[in-house]
């Protein structure tokens, strides 16, 4: 296996861990949430992580993301060790390099949909690019929202806002947690379109846990876990056949103690 920083020097790669493991809680309560996980996340590309409750899938994007610690293994993103990281570089990290998209908008009601969006750098005193910024506000459809707040949006806005809001520094990678949860199907479909035009387009590099077939069908590659391990992966996946994975990859249908060890780009 090559060594993790060699992983990284590659342009293939944006993100990387090796033999992650997260435990929660100590004695017999532990829960092992993630079981030793070896994962390349390439870049330039949507990746969908998905499995079903409790198999690691949101564990691993926050340990990959800097939000939660490992217990242990290695974690590299952007070339950036993040487990070696103190609490004031990784809320640098997180503020400069990273860009985040949850299934609560969690936008700041006070403020237009222009300033939430430009939120993160106003907060670390950095300077809009406004040839960027519009490149992205024009992508994701907001040009005539830019001055309305959050309740004056549908959901579907708003969420799109919260996504312009992830890249308008320009992250190294966007990580999105269930990005659709609290969407109808057309606001689904606008948001995800964004996600992926923002790879396709705007050369952005996108990590999203998702539990629906059809979210997922937007990725270019889905990784499936199951009991905090990686179990299998779908390239150019389509609805159907994510579903026919998840019912291979699921507990009962699978043969005891089937894994793989490691995934990559």
């Amino acid at each position: 296996m090559r060594a993790l920083a060699a992983d990284l020097t590659g342009a293939g790669h944006i993100a990387s861990a090796r033999g992650l493991v997260k435990v929660y809680g100590k004695g017999e309560t532990a829960v092992r949430a993630l079981d030793g996980v070896d994962v390349d996340f390439a870049r330039g590309e949507l990746t969908a992580i998905m499995g079903p409750s409790g198999s690691g899938k949101s564990t691993l994007m926050h340990c990959m993301a800097g939000l939660d610690t490992p217990t242990s293994g290695t974690v590299l993103v952007g070339g950036e060790d993040v487990g070696r990281m103190n609490q004031r570089a990784l809320t640098k990290l997180r503020r400069t390099r990273l860009g985040f998209v949850f299934q609560a908008f969690n936008l700041i009601p006070t403020l237009t949909a222009e300033e939430n969006i430009t939120l993160p750098l106003d907060i670390a005193r950095a300077s809009v690019d406004r040839e960027w910024f519009d490149l992205v506000v024009d992508a994701v459809g907001l040009r005539d929202r830019l001055d309305h707040r959050p309740n004056e949006l549908s959901g579907g806005q708003q969420q799109r806002v919260a996504c312009a809001r992830a890249l308008v520094s320009r992250p190294a990678v966007v990580f999105a947690d269930e990005p659709t949860g609290n969407l109808d199907s057309r606001s689904s479909g606008e948001v995800l379109g964004f996600l992926r035009r923002s790879v396709d387009d705007l050369a952005q590099s996108v990590v999203m846990v998702t539990h629906d077939p059809t979210a997922a069908s937007y990725a270019h590659r889905v990784l499936f876990l199951a009991d905090g391990r990686l179990v299998g992966e779908l390239e150019a996946p389509t609805p159907e056949t994510v579903l026919e994975a998840l019912r291979a990859y699921s507990p009962a249908g699978r043969p005891a103690g089937q894994h793989a060890a490691q995934v990559r780009a």
